[in-house]
């Protein structure tokens, strides 16, 4: 076994370290952007949809009345001919009032339906959040510490092996 540590791929965790902060910064703002877009779709249906509908119904209510007005005057009146026009108004009324009503509570069904098949979904991308936004922090973190140490390791000379030289004991001169 040698006493000196063979690194070769720190450039490599760098390069993966580097990539990991891109990847972060990338996907944080798409996540974010699916829980917008769940937000909005739910603000869509609960407020702006119901709120239509619910204007549409009370619009044609307000038709049926007028075309029950009219048929009510043209059957006082005995217009055979305008009392068919105005009773296929009234028809057209009450049809359109029913479509309104369908509508209302077709947009009732999907909100159930929204919050119960989006609801785990939701769960699943908070979680997926909170790793990013923790767990990915912390191995950027141990990366950076994993570098640094990598680093000074590499810097470190390797120690020298230190080969006793014995010192031969000095001989007596001999007289020449």
């Amino acid at each position: 076994m040698s006493g000196q540590a063979q690194i070769t791929s720190v450039e490599v965790l760098e390069a993966f370290r580097a990539k990991l902060i891109v990847f972060l910064g990338q996907a944080r703002p798409v996540m974010e952007e699916v829980g917008n877009e769940m937000a909005r779709t739910r603000v869509w249906l609960q407020h702006e949809q119901r709120a239509f509908w619910q204007h549409e119904l009370r619009l044609r209510a307000r038709k049926l009345e007028e075309a029950k007005q009219e048929l009510f005057t043209a059957t006082l009146s005995k217009f055979h001919e305008s009392t068919a026009l105005k009773q296929m108004a009234v028809q057209r009324a009450q049809r359109a009032i029913a479509e309104a009503e369908a509508k209302l509570l077709m947009l009732k069904r999907w909100d159930r339906e929204l919050e119960n098949r989006a609801a785990p979904l939701v769960k699943q991308t908070e979680q997926l959040q909170g790793f990013l936004a923790t767990d990915m922090a912390r191995a950027v973190a141990y990366l950076d510490q994993a570098l640094k140490a990598l680093d000074a390791y590499r810097n470190v000379s390797a120690p020298r092996s230190e080969t006793a030289v014995v010192a031969e004991p000095a001989k007596p001169e001999t007289p020449a």
